[in-house]
């Protein structure tokens, strides 16, 4: 009998052998990826975020392309002991300046100011865009949010954290508390993004106006 069972146990894993590896959903594909990746204004002031959940983040520069290959990108870390000095320099939510945005008590406390070693110009603006977006993944891949800051002081960011590349864009990390859906428009309707009922909405074009015929 022991023999039997052994012969049956060695069949199975030889037949799981042979079929290869299972195919299993991943646990977090770039749809989902995408969908959770929104720009969040207000957030969980009880969650710090910590330095190497930022490395984290900044390094998935390590592996994403770059213009001519320059990589001239440099990120200075900003974490919750030093973000009263960000927040005093920038704006969130311009299309919504009656709100004030971020709400006292919702605002981030870990930042990436996003520098370039060289004068800004369009393949630095390639790099910018690629780099953000990889970022922001990354971040809403381990659980947490972010937004592109482009409203701020460059002059004072630059002599606040005495920095010599020259500042482009700044990240805002955390926890997000909004609830952000998106809905569908046509190409020719308001893009403007809009909040009813404690719900932020981010019109987005739909994918058969996108295409040019």
């Amino acid at each position: 009998m022991a023999d039997d069972y052994l012969g049956r146990k060695m069949e199975e894993y030889l037949a799981r052998a042979a079929a290869g590896p299972r195919n299993r959903t991943p646990s977090a594909t770039l749809n989902r990826l995408l969908l959770k990746n929104r720009s969040h204004r207000g957030y969980d002031a009880r969650f710090l975020v910590r330095a190497d959940q930022l490395r984290r983040i900044i390094g998935v520069n390590t592996k994403i392309p770059s213009a001519r290959n320059q990589q001239v990108l440099r990120f200075r870390p900003v974490l919750a002991d030093e973000a009263p000095r960000v927040l005093a320099h920038i704006r969130l939510g311009g299309a919504l300046p009656q709100l004030h945005l971020p709400l006292p008590g919702t605002e981030p406390n870990a930042f990436i100011i996003v520098c370039s070693t060289v004068e800004e110009n369009r393949y630095v603006d390639i790099d910018l865009g690629i780099s953000v977006q990889s970022m922001l993944l990354q971040a809403a891949e381990i659980g947490l949010n972010g937004i592109c800051i482009g409203a701020f002081d460059k002059e004072r960011i630059k002599r606040e954290f005495g920095l010599e590349a020259e500042p482009l864009l700044i990240l805002a990390i955390g926890k997000g508390i909004e609830k952000i859906e998106l809905t569908e428009i046509g190409a020719g309707d308001d893009h403007a993004y809009y909040r009813e009922n404690g719900t932020h909405y981010v019109p987005k074009v739909r994918v058969e106006d996108l295409l040019i015929e």
